[in-house]
């Protein structure tokens, strides 16, 4: 705690934001740049609590008063040293986390948290701009080899792990190009591509192989892998949507999130699509279904495509603006949420259940809804929902995407080749080192825990990365993850 009345002294500031009636007409980031004093003036606000909450929040277990304490004292080159030692990509998690870490500071009790992301953000942008990040390659290879298939941030922070203990790592890609849900799910104006690539290049430049378009179990057999490598790390993430199998689903112009951000991103990396494979929401009213995360990239990249207008619906109630008393500090809040895309425009609502779809010549032409209640849960726990009677609507659309989340990982093709046990939710089933039942095959990320953050995916890989490393030696001297919640 460099400076005990930093926090009184400066308030809460986070980078400038540029206008949204200015950057709805790009695909750039919006956040601006602190200044040096601005930067060191967020950091003092950090307490250096004797009971750093944040550490329970974050799930990499960031060591976050020590690197705001060497920002606050103009210490850059240690505090990413420091950040590096528990996070691998700190340029990712520090444009696109949630932040749970804040939920969880101390000042949150009563007052506005530690900018912490931002400081994250910053740390590491300062350190790429004046080279202090720089291949780490290693000193002996042990001649194990490992195959990671998927190429996500649970599958690059085990293979940045495992290729610097020594092993020889592949990375399969079933896309064409590296970078998985930070590549293709993301858009440019939350995580521009080129953060992505410059990290790329320095695991390329460690030694981590990458192959793209590789799909095993459809195009590479899952049998190749198994009689080639040491090691298999199943790391492909929880890739099957959500679907809503109502009437009308069957017309043109419904697409999963899935089927539509990627495109975009495709597009701005200079790949030409077939006119009758694109989908814009240019001059469409369009319509989202799913009030998360994935369902504002959609409502963001709709506005810069130039949609008519955007209704985003949810099923479930409208969170609160403050917490209840249910909800207490340092759990995570369960409150109402305004991300960039929400500035931007669009109509927002809850409790809305879509009945079914109409069309005319084939494409979709109208969504029928009804407002839903709530009630409490029945028996076996489950919320109970119950349709409002009068309250049925109808509007006009022309493009709806289906942002509901996703179940599990796809099991066709690898996983039923590999015979791996799956858990009730239908993910892969793993030990506390991240082995399946299968010794040698380990699972990492979303495709184990389940749809999560990336700020998770990189604590599963680099968990991952540990039990491996001590599966082919017998011991391990790579960190464990430093949260103890898992």
């Amino acid at each position: 705690m460099g400076k005990p009345t930093g926090f009184i002294e400066n308030s809460r500031q986070v980078p400038g934001k540029r206008k949204p009636v200015e950057r709805i007409h790009d695909f750039k980031e919006f956040y601006g740049q602190w200044s040096e004093q601005e930067s060191r003036d967020q950091g003092s606000r950090c307490m250096n609590c004797s009971v750093p909450f944040c550490h329970q929040g974050c799930p990499l277990g960031n060591l976050i008063p020590d690197w705001n304490d060497f920002v606050y004292r103009g210490e850059w080159k240690m505090a990413i040293d420091l950040l590096h030692s528990t996070n691998n990509f700190p340029e990712f998690t520090g444009r696109i986390c949630p932040a749970p870490c804040e939920a969880s500071c101390v000042l949150n009790i009563n007052e506005e948290p530690v900018a912490i992301e931002h400081i994250e953000k910053a740390i590491a942008d300062r350190a790429w701009e004046e080279g202090w990040i720089k291949p780490l390659k290693p000193k002996t290879r042990t001649g194990k080899t490992i195959a990671i298939v998927g190429s996500g941030p649970s599958g690059l922070a085990a293979a940045q792990q495992l290729n610097r203990a020594g092993h020889t790592v592949t990375v399969f890609e079933r896309s064409s190009y590296i970078g998985g849900l930070l590549r293709l799910g993301i858009p440019e104006f939350k995580l521009e591509k080129s953060v992505v690539q410059r990290r790329i290049d320095q695991m390329e430049q460690e030694g981590v192989i990458f192959t793209t378009n590789s799909h095993i179990g459809k195009n590479i057999p899952t049998s190749d892998l198994l009689n080639n490598f040491d090691v298999m790390l199943l790391a492909g993430g929880s890739t099957q949507p959500r679907d809503l199998p109502i009437a009308g689903r069957e017309l043109n112009g419904i697409h999963f999130a899935m089927e539509y951000l990627p495109q975009q991103n495709q597009i701005i990396s200079g790949e030409t699509i077939k006119p009758e494979q694109i989908i814009s929401a240019e001059g469409k009213r369009t319509v989202i279904l799913g009030g998360g995360d994935t369902g504002a990239d959609c409502l963001g990249t709709a506005h810069r495509q130039g949609a008519e207008i955007v209704y985003q619906f949810e099923l479930l109630p409208e969170p609160p603006v403050t917490r209840n008393e249910t909800n207490p500090w340092p759990q995570w809040p369960l409150i109402l949420r305004t991300s960039g895309a929400h500035e931007e425009g669009g109509v927002r609502d809850y409790n809305i259940l879509t009945k079914r779809f109409s069309g005319y010549e084939g494409s979709v032409s109208k969504l029928e809804a009804v407002k839903v209640r709530w009630g409490k849960p029945d028996k076996n726990g489950r919320p109970t929902m119950e349709e409002i009677s009068g309250s049925e609507f109808e509007i006009e659309v022309d493009l709806v995407l289906l942002a509901m989340g996703f179940v599990h990982p796809e099991h066709n093709g690898m996983i039923t080749d590999l015979g791996v046990t799956l858990n009730e939710r239908g993910n892969v089933l793993t030990d506390s080192d991240k082995m399946t039942n299968r010794p040698g095959i380990f699972s990492a990320g979303d495709m184990s825990r389940g749809q999560s953050l990336v700020v998770w995916a990189i604590a599963e890989g680099r968990e991952a990365a540990r039990g491996i490393d001590k599966y082919l030696k017998g011991s391990t001297t790579l960190p464990r993850v430093l949260t103890s919640k898992r």
